[in-house]
């Protein structure tokens, strides 16, 4: 009898649980009901917001895997607001304090541990929107010269002159500076060159700046530059300075060879020397070779 009573004692808290939960479902209903509507809005918001984000950044970003991760970063984010919106509709304010505590916790330790890559993460996308740095670009930096061919959240991938590809990750390109030669169109050119000590040098400076001019035209303000330098060991050395296009570092190598080659005609054709060091070897040794004589 004891036992029949525990039973039926057992199935009344039972049946009183789950019809205060019952009771509490329909009282909730509504709240439910707009939590799960107020969701759904803020999952097309997330939807509508990253389609026309993705358009923007189009104009601004040309690696696609930047914008995708953007993209999904925003629509995360926004749908996120949605789901704690709808938690605070069903008053469910424990859960969420729980919710965000748990996620900070996580945040910390993921954070912590990856460090370095979430680095080169941001980088990369502050690399993405700097009008200084873009795919297509000759550029220098940590050591490295060549072509931008890649800019992703994690590195940047330069073709360099012999065909090679380098990764550089995006944190050394924020932190060290570099140097990019297609954000200019043109750049200033710099050669150095030497005449014999009998030269006449106002007119090996007038004869090289009125060549220099005829092979690379100036433009506005810009004008031929012509210093002697110093007595050198064999020649009065000098710098001949000149504007060009240059957007890449083989645009250097071209203008040089190009004066080198206008310069030397020119100079050979007015008797003008340009010495290279001479060695004299000197044979006079007074000292003897031969063994002396044994006495007999």
């Amino acid at each position: 009898m004891f036992e029949n009573f525990s039973i039926n004692e057992s199935l009344n808290k039972i049946g009183t649980k789950l019809g205060s939960w019952l009771d509490s479902i329909i009282l909730n209903l509504p709240n439910f009901l707009l939590a799960i509507l107020v969701f759904l809005v803020f999952i097309f918001i997330a939807k509508y917001v990253g389609n026309l984000i993705n358009r923007l950044l189009r104009r601004k970003v040309k690696q696609a895997s930047i914008r995708e991760m953007s993209v999904k970063v925003l629509k995360a984010i926004i749908i996120l607001v949605g789901f704690f919106i709808a938690l605070g509709l069903l008053n469910l304010d424990k859960v969420l304090t729980s919710v965000l505590a748990g996620a900070g916790v996580v945040g910390l330790a993921i954070g912590l541990a990856l460090q370095g890559t979430l680095n080169n993460t941001f980088s990369g996308v502050i690399l993405s929107f700097l009008p200084q740095l873009q795919i297509g670009d000759w550029v220098e930096t940590n050591g490295f010269a060549g072509e931008v061919k890649e800019i992703n959240l994690r590195n940047i991938v330069i073709k360099q002159s012999d065909n090679n590809y380098v990764i550089i990750p995006n944190g050394k390109i924020v932190e060290e500076p570099f140097k990019n030669f297609s954000r200019t169109l043109r750049s200033r050119v710099m050669l150095n060159c030497g005449v014999a000590y009998n030269s006449n040098l106002e007119f090996v400076q007038d004869l090289t700046k009125k060549t220099i001019a005829n092979s690379f035209p100036q433009k506005g303000n810009e004008e031929v530059e012509f210093m002697y330098e110093e007595f050198g060991d064999s020649s009065i050395n000098f710098v001949v300075r000149f504007w060009t296009d240059v957007t890449k570092n083989r645009d250097i190598l071209i203008a040089k060879n190009k004066a080198v080659i206008e310069i030397k005609k020119a100079f050979d054709a007015n008797d003008i020397n340009i010495p290279f060091p001479i060695r004299t070897i000197d044979f006079t040794n007074k000292l003897s070779i031969q063994k002396p004589e044994k006495e007999s």
